[in-house]
């Protein structure tokens, strides 16, 4: 008896019984592990002659460690030492792939049928996951050949066709999913991000580490496509002594000469950022380093915007906190940071604000990507989505 828990297990015997057509359609992740490709590269080739601005051509070459070349991209992704985001795309498309592939499309789709289907948007904000969508329609099928109108970082207005693919329809529908899930997410945290930099200027914005799990490096490429600034990626390229820390270690003070030992031990240089609560523990930070060298780099003011009744902030205490540290820190604003109250804490003075809401509560932009286009726009329309 066949164990079907086991997709290698079960994979087999259903692609053993099915044509030779209908294998041919098969991404490669579908397929067993003996019978996959190894490594894919993706080649990028200039198409000219063709009513869109970038043309992307997919095609099957080797591609040293599977390693992914981010230098054509209009914003690079930002760096991680472990991250593996060819991995989690593998994981994304698996997982809905499960142990049988797309049962829907081989019951209903020639294998050998070719389509062209278009990116709709359906809402106004800015389109974040062009490349990514680039590195999914290749992981499925190498030789989908994928156009667009616009570029990561750029806006698209409701209603706008800004892209299309080409290929084999089962393959197309069978990316789909996934794609849209990534680039509607990373939409709606580029749209978000442009509003709130454009709002804080001055002052830069900033995300923080309250991402989706699994997903950080693509959130925070999100914020580098709207405009923001990444804060620290993860533990392990910055110091940030936060409260905990602070309470732990008897002191900010204390925390600070723990850090720099530390680093000194270690031979280490990295940003040290520490958390600040009150003006006094601004006091005592500022009193602390004009006595002895330290690796100090960043102050954040955190909770020093007050919200009011009627929905304004006080920005006082944070103002005499950016006026003690007097340039001699960058300084960093926390606390009470929303769309509505980020241009007032820009006019402060602080360097940077950081906000959690550009990724824990992210608004996706609904994007549809469709093969009958004079259909979905006539829907779209009857909804008020198009």
């Amino acid at each position: 008896m066949p164990n079907f828990f086991n997709p290698e297990t079960n994979l087999s015997l259903i692609i053993t019984a099915m044509s030779y057509t209908r294998l041919a359609c098969l991404p490669q992740y579908y397929l067993p592990i003996r019978d996959r490709n190894p490594s894919f590269s993706l080649k990028l080739q200039q198409q000219s002659k063709v009513s869109c601005r970038r043309a992307v051509k997919m095609s099957a070459t080797e591609l040293t460690n599977s390693k992914i070349s981010y230098e054509s991209y209009a914003i690079k992704p930002p760096m991680h030492p472990t991250y593996d985001l060819k991995g989690i795309i593998k994981l994304a498309l698996a997982e809905d792939a499960g142990d049988r592939g797309d049962v829907t499309c081989l019951a209903t789709i020639p294998s050998d049928m070719e389509v062209e289907a278009y990116f709709l948007a359906k809402e106004d904000g800015i389109i974040a996951g062009i490349a990514l969508a680039e590195m999914i329609f290749h992981e499925v099928d190498p030789s989908l050949k994928v156009e667009w109108s616009k570029n990561d970082g750029e806006f698209i207005h409701k209603g706008l066709q800004f892209g299309k693919v080409h290929g084999r329809a089962h393959n197309i529908i069978v990316a789909e999913r996934v794609v849209l899930n990534f680039m509607q997410r990373m939409s709606g945290i580029a749209t978000l991000t442009k509003a709130m930099a454009d709002a804080a200027h001055p002052a830069y914005i900033l995300e923080t580490r309250k991402t989706a799990p699994g997903l950080r490096l693509l959130d925070k490429w999100a914020v580098l496509i709207g405009g923001g600034r990444n804060h620290r990626m993860g533990l392990f390229d910055m110091v940030m002594i936060k409260d905990n820390h602070i309470s732990t270690a008897g002191g900010v003070t204390n925390a600070i000469r723990a850090v720099d030992l530390y680093l000194e031990q270690k031979n280490l240089q990295m940003e040290v950022e520490v958390e600040t609560r009150t003006l006094e523990e601004v006091k005592e930070v500022l009193h602390h380093a004009s006595q002895t060298k330290t690796s100090l780099t960043r102050i954040m003011l955190d909770n020093m915007v007050l919200p009011l009744p009627n929905g304004d902030v006080d920005t006082s205490m944070l103002i005499e906190a950016v006026q003690l540290v007097n340039g001699r820190f960058e300084t960093e604003a926390s606390g009470n940071v929303t769309l509505d109250t980020v241009h007032k804490i820009g006019q402060s003075g602080v360097t940077y604000i950081s906000s959690g809401s550009l990724t824990h509560s992210v608004k996706a932009l609904d994007i549809s990507l469709k093969i009958d286009t004079e259909l979905a726009l006539k829907v779209g329309r009857r909804t008020g989505r198009a």
